[in-house]
C-alpha cells in the first residue's frame, strides 16, 4: 500500500519543483513577450466559415438532413392490456398470517389495465398528412400519436395495414400543408451508395445515422415477400418505420429490421414494394393480391446443372394447384418460370413479388417458360379483382 501511494507522491512533487523552477525562470526573464490581443503587430483571430466546409468527394450530409428531416415523424403508441384484478383470499382480521397462499380473483371486480407503450418512426408522404410507417409499429394499438419535427403533435389513425409486407400508412387527424419527403427508386439503388437514415431510436427523436448499401436482394426469413436493402447505417428499436435516404434525399427504404447479434447489420423494405401497394393502402385500407396457383423451387448450382442452365436462375414448378390459374395456362409440375412480365426471375421469390406488385385489374400474365428443346410464351390469368390472400 505505501509503495502505491508512494509513485504519485513523488511524481506530484516532482511536477511542482519543476513547476516552481519555471516560475524562477519566468520571473528571472522578465515580462512575458507574447503579444497582447488588439496590440500593434498582433495575429489576427481566425474568422469562421460563413458555412462548414465540405471536403471534394465527400457527401454533404448536413445539407441533406437539413432539407428532408421536416418529414420524418416520431411515433407513439398505447396498447391496453387488460388482465384479471386479484387479491387475497380473505383471512380473518384481513391477512394472511404466513403469506404462502396464492391470490385469487376478485369476486365481483372488474379488469386490470396495463397500458404498453412503444415507439417508432415514420415518414410523411403527403401534405395531407398522411404516414407510412411499419405494420408491426401500429399493430393492436389502441392510440396512436404523432410528432413533427417542429414539436407539434397529432393524433393519428390507421388508414391502412399490409401486414405481409410489414407496412402502413397512417392519417394525421386535423393536419394539412405538411412537409413531404419524395419517394425515390429502390431498383436504381447500387450497392456501395451512401445512405441516411433519421428515426426515434430508443425514444431519441430525429437521430440521424449514415452509412452505404450493403447488399440488396438480401433474405432474412421474414417469410414470403423476403426481399430487403441490407445498410451498415446504424439501426435500433425504435427506427421501425423510419426512412432511409439517398443522397438526393429520396426515400429508398423503409427501415424494419437489424440483426441483435451483430453491429452494422441494419434491413429496410425498398421503397419500390411501398409504391406499388401505396394506392391500395390509402383507397381501401388493405391490399388484395393474386396467386398464381404454384408450389415453386428455388434453383440451386446443382439443380442447375442438371436441367442444362449456364447459372442457377428461375424458379422451378413443384406443384400445380388443380384449377388454379397456373393449371389453366397450361403450367405443369417441372417448368421452370425465367421471366414473368419482362422481369427476369432470379430467384424462386420472384413469381410471387411480381403477383402481389402487379394492379389486380390485370387479367393475363405474359409469362416465359423454359425448357432444353424450346422456350415458350404462355398467358397466366390474374385472379379477379378484391381477392385477399
Amino acid at each position: 500500500m505505501t509503495k502505491r501511494k508512494l509513485g504519485p507522491v513523488l511524481l506530484a512533487a516532482a511536477l511542482g519543483v519543476a513547476a516552481g523552477c519555471t516560475r524562477q525562470y519566468a520571473q528571472a526573464a522578465g515580462p512575458a513577450a507574447a503579444p497582447q490581443v488588439g496590440a500593434p503587430g498582433a495575429p489576427a483571430a481566425p474568422t469562421p466559415f460563413a458555412s462548414p466546409p465540405v471536403l471534394a468527394g465527400t457527401p454533404d450530409v448536413a445539407s441533406l438532413v437539413a432539407r428532408v428531416t421536416t418529414g420524418v415523424v416520431n411515433i407513439t403508441t398505447i396498447h391496453d392490456i387488460r388482465a384479471p384484478q386479484q387479491q387475497d383470499f380473505d383471512f380473518p382480521f384481513g391477512f394472511d398470517p404466513f403469506g404462502i397462499f396464492p391470490r385469487g380473483r376478485r369476486r365481483g371486480g372488474g379488469d386490470q389495465v396495463y397500458r404498453q407503450r412503444a415507439l417508432g418512426s415514420g415518414f410523411i408522404i403527403d401534405p395531407a398528412g398522411h404516414v407510412v410507417t411499419n405494420a408491426h409499429v401500429v399493430e393492436e394499438a389502441d392510440s396512436v400519436r404523432v410528432k413533427l419535427s417542429d414539436e407539434r403533435e397529432f393524433d393519428a389513425k390507421v388508414k391502412g395495414r399490409d401486414p405481409k409486407l410489414d407496412l402502413a400508412v397512417l392519417e394525421l387527424v386535423g393536419a394539412r400543408d405538411l412537409p413531404a419527403v419524395s419517394l425515390g427508386s429502390s431498383e436504381a439503388l447500387r450497392v456501395g451508395e451512401y445512405v441516411v437514415a433519421i428515426g426515434n431510436p430508443f425514444g431519441l427523436g430525429n437521430t440521424v445515422t449514415m452509412g452505404i448499401v450493403s447488399a440488396k436482394s438480401r433474405s432474412i426469413g421474414a417469410g414470403l415477400y423476403d426481399d430487403f436493402i441490407q445498410t451498415d447505417a446504424s439501426i435500433n428499436p425504435g427506427n421501425s418505420g423510419g426512412p432511409l435516404f439517398n443522397l438526393r434525399g429520396q426515400v429508398v427504404g423503409i427501415n424494419t429490421a437489424m440483426n441483435p447479434h451483430g453491429q452494422g447489420i441494419g434491413f429496410a423494405i425498398p421503397v419500390d414494394a411501398l409504391k406499388d401497394i401505396l394506392p391500395q393502402l390509402l383507397s381501401t385500407g388493405k391490399v388484395a393480391r393474386g396467386r398464381l396457383g404454384v408450389a415453386i423451387q428455388s434453383v440451386d448450382a446443382s439443380l442447375a446443372k442438371a436441367l442444362g442452365l449456364d447459372r442457377p436462375k428461375g424458379a422451378l414448378v413443384g406443384e400445380v394447384e388443380p384449377g388454379g390459374p397456373a393449371d389453366r395456362a397450361g403450367l405443369r409440375g417441372g417448368d421452370l418460370i425465367v421471366r414473368i412480365d419482362q422481369i427476369d426471375i432470379g430467384s424462386w421469390t420472384c413469381p410471387d413479388t411480381a403477383s402481389w406488385s402487379s394492379e389486380c385489374s390485370r387479367e393475363v400474365w405474359p409469362m416465359v417458360r423454359w425448357s432444353q428443346e424450346t422456350s415458350s410464351s404462355r398467358s397466366i390469368e390474374h385472379p379477379s379483382l378484391g381477392r385477399r390472400t
